[in-house]
């Protein structure tokens, strides 16, 4: 059941009104998609090849005509369900010089995890595709972290289409571009776009399983 039909006072706070297609669709009518980008270690090229990236990036930015926003996702890394795997196997081994090895291997990273703080990294690009002048200049950050009580939209079947095709011109513009640098940009899907602001918008889901369905959620049509 939908998050709104409940009355929940969360979903007075967030700027979505659906995600549907792979594309994000707020409630003021404009429309985003978001790749997961890969990294490249820049400090471990040689001078040219980090000479000849800079160029690529600084010839892929003049070349939009439109904003895009780059995010970097931190996130403390869950490392208890390898603890896990690796307790399983230490119970299962009949030999008790391996078990011995494990148990000093669990505990050893065990500690490193304690004294050292791992995080994971993600890398999204975020495309738009927005109506009207206004839409145009608020930028993606403000709109997931304003606060919103705009009234979802209503958007046709064909009018989303038409959209998304404008839209998807633009992130195989970006993707190409990235891929020229050595950097992989894939669009996320429905789902993963779910799961993304799921977490986004529930910081302590970070290191728990995401089960939250997309109908509990309001945002699948």
């Amino acid at each position: 059941m939908p998050l709104s039909t409940l009355g929940h006072p969360s979903q007075l706070l967030v700027p979505i009104s659906a995600i549907r297609e792979g594309v994000v669709i707020l409630k003021n009518g404009g429309i985003r998609a978001v790749l997961l980008a890969s990294s490249i270690n820049f400090a471990l090229k040689s001078n040219e090849e980090q000479e000849a990236i800079i160029t690529r990036f600084q010839e892929f930015l003049n070349s939009l005509d439109f904003s895009l926003q780059i995010v970097i996702q931190s996130r403390k890394f869950n490392i208890n369900p390898y603890l896990d795997k690796l307790e399983a196997m230490e119970k299962s081994q009949n030999s008790e010089l391996l078990r011995m090895q494990i148990a000093e291997y669990h505990d050893f990273v065990k500690e490193l995890v304690a004294e050292t703080n791992i995080m994971d990294k993600s890398f999204y690009v975020v495309v738009p595709y927005s109506i009207g002048e206004g839409a145009k200049k608020r930028g993606l950050l403000s709109l997931l972290k304003e606060t919103t009580k705009t009234r979802s939209i209503t958007m046709a079947p064909q009018r989303f289409h038409q959209l998304k095709a404008q839209l998807w011109q633009r992130v195989d513009h970006v993707a190409a571009n990235l891929s020229a640098m050595g950097v992989r940009a894939v669009p996320l899907d429905t789902e993963e776009l779910i799961e993304l602001y799921y977490r986004l918008y529930n910081p302590d889901a970070g290191q728990r399983s995401f089960t939250a369905s997309p109908e509990e959620m309001g945002l699948r049509e």
